[in-house]
């Protein structure tokens, strides 16, 4: 599966952004799509997933501020980021696991200011 992610910029503190990941599959045809993210020096951690039959799981520290959603007609992953903080400052990724093949996007960079 091929992956572009897009979406990414420069947010004040408490701004929202969307952020986009189209695929080379319909999205509904893979296993389990996800979010991730890596901020500098730090390791790349999961920030939310969906999987074919629709259940989303979110990493604790953005729960209720992000959702995940998908838009099967457009074979585009999405996630919805609002309340931003600085902390969320981080290259992210989307992800797919297609029947246990792994594919990654290459990243688009977010940046919030406080």
């Amino acid at each position: 599966v091929q992956l572009q992610a897009s979406g990414g910029g420069l947010v004040p503190a408490g701004g929202s952004l969307r952020l986009s990941c189209a695929a080379s599959r319909p999205i509904g045809s893979i296993n389990v799509m996800g979010w991730y993210r890596q901020a500098p020096g730090k390791q790349r951690d999961l920030v939310a997933r969906i999987t074919s039959g629709g259940s989303t799981n979110y990493a604790d520290s953005v729960k209720g501020r992000f959702t995940i959603s998908r838009g099967d007609a457009k074979n585009t992953l999405y996630l919805q980021m609002n309340s931003l903080k600085p902390e969320d400052t981080a290259v992210y990724f989307c992800n797919a696991n297609y029947w246990g093949s792994v594919s990654w996007g290459r990243g688009t960079e977010v940046t919030v200011s406080s």
